[in-house]
C-alpha cells in the first residue's frame, strides 16, 4: 500500500506519500481500506517527535481517525463482514491506504453522512464523550466554557453539549470563528485577542470547562468556576506548568481532571465506543449534528494539511482523502 511516512521528526515536508508495508489483520481485528482520515492537532505533534505512537501503532505514520471499507476480516470477528462501511478511532496509521484495527473500536457510518464527515467523527466525538460528560458530568441546564471553540474537538462540544440541553460559552481568536460557533449552537463567545474571558464572562453560570490552552488560562477557569465545578484538560498548547490555590480549590469544591485517549486499553476504548454508539449516534442520525469541514486534501497533500492546522486559520475539521 501507500501512506504519509514520517521520514524525519520536524517539518511538514518530511511526510511523504510513500510505499509502505501492508497491515496485517490479527484474529480481532479487521482492515479497513481507507477513503478518508481526518486531520487532528496530536498527528502534528507526532510529526515533532513530541506524541510517540502507542506500542503496536505505526511510530511513522500519524492518523487517529478514518472511515472506509472492510477487505479483511480476523478469524475471532462477529460484528462485521466483508464490503461494511466505518469509521474508527485508531491508535495510528490513518494516513494511508489501509489499516488494521480492533473490530470494537469501528462504528458504522451513520445515515446521511458521507465518509469524509464521518471519518472527522471517532477523535473528537470519542474524546468530548469522554471529557465533557463521562468526566465533566455535565448536565442539562448547567454552563459549558469551551477554549479554541472553532477547532474539531471546539465545534464537536458546542452541538454535542446543546444537544444534551446545556448553555454554551466559547472562546474564539476572531469574530468570524466566533459567529460561526453561533451558528453551531453556541450562546455566546469571547474574542480572546480583543476581551477578558474572565471578565466577560464572571456573571454566568458556568459549571464545566472544557481547556486545550492551559498556561494562564488556568488560574482564570479556577476563578470562574461554579462551586462544584468541573474542569477537564485535554491539551496544554500555552503551558502545562500552572500553579493551584488549593484553598479556594477546596472552597469552591472543585474537580481538576483531565485524560489522553490514544494509548488507553482497547477494553477502555471499547466500553466508550459502546456508548458512543448509544448516546451520540441517534443524534448523528436525527440530523442535530454536522461536521464542518473547512478543507480536505488529497492524502499525499499531507503536508499542506498540517500547515493549515498549524495557522489555525481554519474554522472546524481538515480531513485527507484517499
Amino acid at each position: 500500500m501507500n501512506a504519509v511516512k514520517i521520514t524525519a521528526f520536524g517539518t511538514p515536508e518530511n511526510m511523504i506519500w510513500s510505499e509502505y508495508p501492508d497491515p496485517t489483520c490479527g484474529a480481532e481485528e479487521v482492515i479497513i481500506e481507507i477513503y478518508a482520515a481526518g486531520v487532528n492537532r496530536p498527528d502534528v505533534l507526532q510529526r515533532k517527535g513530541h506524541y510517540p505512537a502507542p506500542k503496536g501503532a505505526p511510530a511513522d505514520i500519524a492518523g487517529l481517525e478514518v472511515a472506509g471499507r472492510i477487505v479483511e476480516i480476523g478469524e475471532n470477528v462477529s460484528r462485521w463482514k466483508l464490503g461494511d462501511e466505518v469509521c474508527a478511532l485508531v491508535a495510528g496509521g490513518g494516513y494511508a491506504e489501509k489499516v488494521n484495527v480492533h473490530e470494537s473500536v469501528c462504528l458504522p457510518i451513520p445515515s446521511g453522512f458521507s465518509m469524509e464527515e464521518a471519518a472527522c467523527l471517532p477523535e473528537t466525538v470519542y474524546t468530548v464523550w469522554h471529557n465533557v460528560f463521562q468526566r465533566g458530568n455535565l448536565q442539562a441546564g448547567e454552563g459549558i466554557l469551551i477554549h479554541g471553540g472553532s477547532s474539531g474537538i471546539g465545534t464537536t462540544a458546542i452541538q454535542l453539549a446543546k444537544a444534551f440541553g446545556a448553555k454554551v460559552f466559547v472562546t474564539v481568536g476572531n469574530d468570524e470563528k466566533g459567529k460561526a460557533c453561533i451558528e453551531l449552537g453556541a450562546d455566546s463567545f469571547v474574542n480572546y485577542r480583543t476581551q477578558d474571558f474572565l471578565e466577560e464572562l464572571k456573571e454566568e453560570q458556568i459549571n464545566v470547562i472544557l481547556d486545550m490552552i492551559g498556561g494562564e488560562y488556568f488560574s482564570k477557569n479556577i476563578d470562574l468556576l461554579q462551586a462544584d465545578g468541573r474542569l477537564v484538560y485535554i491539551n496544554a498548547m500555552e503551558g502545562k506548568n500552572v500553579q493551584i490555590d488549593i484553598l479556594k480549590m477546596m472552597q469552591k469544591r472543585l474537580t481538576i481532571t483531565g485524560s489522553t485517549l490514544r494509548a488507553r486499553e482497547v477494553s477502555f476504548k471499547a466500553n466508550l465506543t459502546a456508548e458512543v454508539y448509544e448516546k451520540v449516534w441517534p443524534i448523528l442520525e436525527q440530523g442535530l449534528f454536522k461536521v464542518p469541514i473547512y478543507a480536505s486534501f488529497p492524502m499525499a497533500q499531507a503536508a499542506d494539511a498540517h500547515r493549515l492546522m498549524e495557522s489555525s486559520a481554519h474554522i472546524g475539521k481538515i480531513v485527507l482523502v484517499k
